[in-house]
């Protein structure tokens, strides 16, 4: 019965010092740790040479080849007037891009957000900095000589007063743009009509 007393008693001694011993601060310990690498993980620089399993690294290299989903390839052209003319030349509508009515809808969204401003809602060039006169020399797509191309290169690199707006829209986006304008071009165009035998009046 002593005996039980006195185990119950060095416990309850030994329960009591392990509480006070945890509760002491110590300014540069910070506490006892379970799983030490869960906190004190590995320093790893993507695509250096990590040895932890001996011929890995710790960000994989695309295979060579490979884009990533969702990229649009498309040929790069210097900014300059020579650029300019060859995106003219050789630029073409990327085929996954359909002038269908929902890309349409978009690139109508696309066009108030980022050209309004400027070109106006109808692309003659009258927007609302061009009101205010805060640009001057704004032309109308009507008058100008431009395709998928030119416009493709123009968002991309900017011309004349124009910046490059290739932060902010997307290769994707830049053709839906592309169709959008010249779907403006084609709206100043005067149509031609014929007559019921075929001549154009």
């Amino acid at each position: 019965m002593l005996k039980r007393q006195l185990v119950k008693n060095i416990a309850l001694l030994l329960s009591a010092g392990l509480l006070i011993s945890s509760c002491k601060q110590e300014e540069n310990h910070r506490g006892y740790q379970y799983m030490p690498d869960m906190y004190d993980g590995p320093a790893i620089e993507a695509y250096d040479g990590y040895d932890r399993f001996g011929d890995s690294i710790s960000s994989l290299k695309p295979v060579e080849g490979t884009v990533s989903r969702g990229f649009m390839s498309y040929q790069e052209y210097s900014p300059d007037a020579d650029g300019y003319a060859m995106a003219k030349a050789e630029m073409l509508m990327p085929d996954g891009i359909m002038a269908d009515e929902k890309t349409m809808e978009e690139a109508k969204e696309l066009y108030n957000i980022f050209c309004t401003h400027c070109h106006g809602d109808k692309g003659m060039g009258q927007g609302i900095l061009v009101k205010n006169e805060k640009f001057l020399g704004v032309p109308s797509y009507g008058d100008r000589d431009i395709n998928f191309g030119t416009i493709f290169h123009v968002i991309t690199y900017g011309k004349g007063v124009m910046g490059s707006h290739a932060s902010q829209v997307t290769p994707e986006e830049r053709w839906k743009l592309a169709l959008y304008v010249m779907k403006l071009k084609s709206d100043m165009t005067p149509k031609e009509e014929t007559t019921a035998e075929g001549s154009v009046e």
